[in-house]
């Protein structure tokens, strides 16, 4: 059993949910809880850290024993964790390496393109609310959060393991790497003059998001095939990335069903 905090596992653990750097060094990243354990792919898991707490959770334990695994005394295993209530154990995970070829395997994708996204709830929203819209992949630029980040793998709530993720260095590369695969871009802009519902989303469609602030750069809107806009009533100008997001992402699947 782990019962110091000065365990060099532990300092590895805390140095891995504070330090992107750590985490692409290792090729590692951190999920908190037993929904995001028991969702892990059994070919990411590195190991896993147990709680005491923990240990009479029959479930939790059946697949914990098919892995390398730690106790960790309770008092210790708070230190180790990101969040205020750990939920008693803590899943250390391979990251997925994902090509453009797996984002782009479906006939007619839909995509989200995030551009300079920098909220951490943000981005692990619209991964979840993705996988809730039947999205085919999610592209980052690489100014964006890093989406192994806590915070981002908490809001996926299990759907970063399903909606593959790749990261671009702009806008504009990746327009020209997908212009020849039919798919259009959709720009959620304030200078848009259509509505987003007046647009058609069946065929290949990728939804241009911007930074939660500035919104999209000149370049990214220029290289969008339509600005698109969501009608505001009062004085409300524009929504929340993540919920603006999620008003696209199901226009688009209310239109593909039929």
């Amino acid at each position: 059993m782990i019962s110091s905090a000065q365990n060099t596992q532990v300092k590895n653990i805390i140095k891995l949910n504070q330090k992107a750097k750590a985490r692409r060094e290792q090729g590692l990243f951190i999920a908190e809880g037993r929904k995001m354990f028991l969702e892990a792919p059994d070919e990411w898991i590195d190991k896993i850290y147990v709680a005491e707490s923990m240990l009479s959770d029959d479930e939790v334990m059946e697949k914990v024993h098919r892995f390398s695994w730690e106790t960790v005394e309770n008092g210790v295993f708070r230190q180790m964790c990101d969040t205020q209530t750990p939920q008693g154990i803590l899943t250390v995970l391979r990251q997925p390496s994902y090509e453009l070829e797996d984002l782009l395997k479906e006939e007619k994708p839909l995509l989200m393109v995030l551009e300079d996204l920098q909220d951490p709830g943000n981005a692990g929203t619209i991964i979840r609310t993705g996988e809730g819209a039947g999205v085919s992949g999610v592209f980052l630029t690489k100014s964006s959060v890093d989406i192994t980040n806590p915070k981002v793998i908490r809001a996926t709530m299990g759907s970063i393991y399903r909606i593959p993720f790749f990261y671009v260095e702009d806008v504009v590369s990746l327009k020209q790497k997908l212009q020849d695969r039919g798919i259009h871009f959709f720009a959620a802009h304030l200078q848009g003059k259509n509505s987003y519902d007046r647009e058609s989303y069946t065929e290949g469609t990728a939804f241009l998001i911007g930074n939660e602030g500035k919104g999209l750069t000149d370049r990214a809107a220029d290289a969008a095939d339509c600005l698109i806009r969501i009608p505001m009533c009062g004085q409300v100008e524009s929504l929340n990335a993540a919920m603006a997001a999620g008003i696209l992402m199901y226009e688009a699947a209310r239109q593909r069903r039929g």
